[in-house]
């Protein structure tokens, strides 16, 4: 695994302790940790039973990137690789990251509000580094507006998970596809 030399051998571990080490690291100074990484710490969380931090962390992922994305032109050859990247984590992990989250709306909103929060309070700053190229406009104006879209679309998740019927259609979807027993064990 090779997402940054910094976590590389934590996240590669198989060892419980060392992917709590990696979070603890990248918690407390994650000014330029990728959206890459932090997908594959969530990854990694899950691969150790710990389905909580990776909801928590693989909801910052995605957020993490979705802001950057409206700051820096993803489109870029410098930033391509990495955009491809977090799409392909996506794709792999959110249907098994997501199958265990919705086991409980209520956990799942709250993690879902946590990680926004958390994206919101420790910004990307690689997003104001010059030797990115910007999407147009101002980097300071953009991300603003960017974390504003992110809580529009949150919202609008969270209203779609409070609507009781799709609650139901949820429900009856996970008890058809045997979500609950794939995803919802203890």
């Amino acid at each position: 695994m090779a997402v940054n030399k910094v976590y590389d051998a934590l996240l590669s571990s198989n060892r419980r302790a060392d992917i709590l080490a990696a979070r603890d690291s990248i918690a407390a100074d994650p000014k330029l940790v990728t959206p890459m990484t932090l997908m594959v710490l969530a990854i990694r969380l899950y691969d150790v039973g710990l389905r909580d931090d990776a909801v928590f962390w693989f909801y910052v992922a995605k957020d993490r990137y979705l802001v950057m994305a409206e700051v820096l032109d993803v489109q870029s050859p410098l930033l391509a690789q990495a955009s491809d990247a977090v799409g392909s984590f996506v794709a792999l992990a959110g249907p098994i990251i997501n199958g265990y989250a919705f086991c409980d709306l209520a956990k799942q909103k709250a993690l879902r509000a946590k990680a926004l929060g958390w994206v919101e309070s420790h910004p990307y700053e690689v997003m104001f580094m010059e030797r990115f190229p910007a999407a147009p406009g101002d980097r300071a104006e953009n991300l603003r507006r960017a974390v504003a879209d992110a809580k529009e679309r949150a919202a609008k998740e969270r209203a779609y998970v409070d609507d009781p019927d799709n609650v139901a259609a949820m429900t009856a979807a996970r008890k058809q596809n045997e979500a609950d027993v794939r995803f919802c064990w203890k």
